[in-house]
């Protein structure tokens, strides 16, 4: 179970984690301004944008082309917790 849950399907080798990409550095970066200046109006509506814009992309892509199971039960649990997330405001 553990080797088909983490193995990487492209290089064999075991994979939990990874170097961020693209969009997660973008997610990362766009947290940290709005974490250290707690910005307001338009701002604030922007980096808010972009943070949940890179996560969802994040996630889309990890479900898509993850390279184990993991990575790919990792993007939809992401991607649900953020839905649940919105449903719950509503």
């Amino acid at each position: 179970m553990f080797t088909w849950l983490f193995r990487n399907r492209q290089t064999g080798r075991i994979t939990i984690a990874q170097a961020p990409n693209v969009p997660l550095a973008v997610f990362g970066g766009a947290w940290l301004l709005r974490a250290l200046l707690h910005p307001s109006g338009p701002l604030g509506t922007v980096l808010l944008v972009v943070q949940i814009g890179a996560l969802v992309i994040w996630a889309g892509d990890e479900i898509v082309r993850g390279v184990n199971p993991w990575r790919r039960i990792l993007g939809a649990t992401v991607l649900a917790v953020m839905v649940l997330g919105w449903i719950t405001r509503l």
